[in-house]
């Protein structure tokens, strides 16, 4: 394949040194949102940029036909906006807030438990993250998509950071150096507390899975998750 790199930053060298390792060529790499590229070129665009580059990143994408995956998060107040506008153009979108493996079957994990759990008053549902100090959106994205399965499945009404009311489920995040990404679901009571964990050792596994679903997308057309990618769920 022929890769574009929209975002050119730690993600985007992680995600360059697995796919040329799998073979594939880096033809295009954006590390400034002022650059100029034929995104033409590409078989399939990989976006770790920034979120107000995100959008604009995206959807020049489908006005080119270009398959895009994305991974950034604090745009998606435009992703409703994206999602339509993919489909008018016949193109081609995966957008995840982890693309690690393990991640997505965490995502999954977090939902049966909270299928579990609904019955359970006695139980106080939170939600930690903490990353690493680079990171510029909080609550992280994982964070959202975690507490967006609870929802789902349960009578919590939103989330919040920090501070809540009830029916609302607390997000702590902490920002500490060189920390690649840990969430932390936890169900508490008097009695006991029930957590789980998933807890990242580099940013490998966000670049494999981000590769693996490139090579997924291509020649597909429509709006897809990492459950597609990986038949899961």
């Amino acid at each position: 394949m022929k890769i574009a790199l929209l975002g050119y930053g730690k993600m985007g060298k992680e995600i360059e040194k697995i796919a040329l390792d799998r073979g594939h060529e880096i033809i295009i790499k954006v590390s400034d949102s002022d650059q100029e590229y034929d995104i033409s070129k590409a078989d399939v665009a990989i976006d770790f940029s920034i979120p107000s580059a995100a959008y604009n990143n995206i959807t020049n994408c489908f006005e080119n036909r270009v398959p895009v995956i994305s991974g950034t998060t604090g745009w998606l107040e435009n992703y409703e906006k994206a999602t339509q506008l993919c489909q008018e153009k016949n193109g081609a979108f995966i957008y995840a807030s982890n693309f690690s493996l393990g991640v997505n079957i965490f995502f999954e994990l977090n939902k049966q438990l909270a299928k579990m759990m609904q019955n359970l008053q006695q139980y106080n549902t939170s939600i930690e993250e903490i990353h690493h100090t680079q990171k510029l959106d909080a609550p992280s994205g994982t964070a959202i998509t975690l507490a967006e399965g609870i929802i789902e499945n349960t009578d919590y009404t939103a989330w919040k950071l920090d501070k809540v009311e009830t029916n609302e489920i607390p997000i702590t995040a902490k920002r500490i150096e060189k920390v690649p990404g840990t969430h932390t679901i936890s169900y508490e009571s008097v009695v006991d507390t029930i957590d789980i964990k998933h807890t990242a050792h580099n940013r490998q596994g966000f670049a494999l899975g981000a590769v693996i679903a490139a090579e997924w997308i291509i020649g597909k057309t429509g709006v897809f998750d990492m459950k597609d990618v990986l038949n899961i769920g």
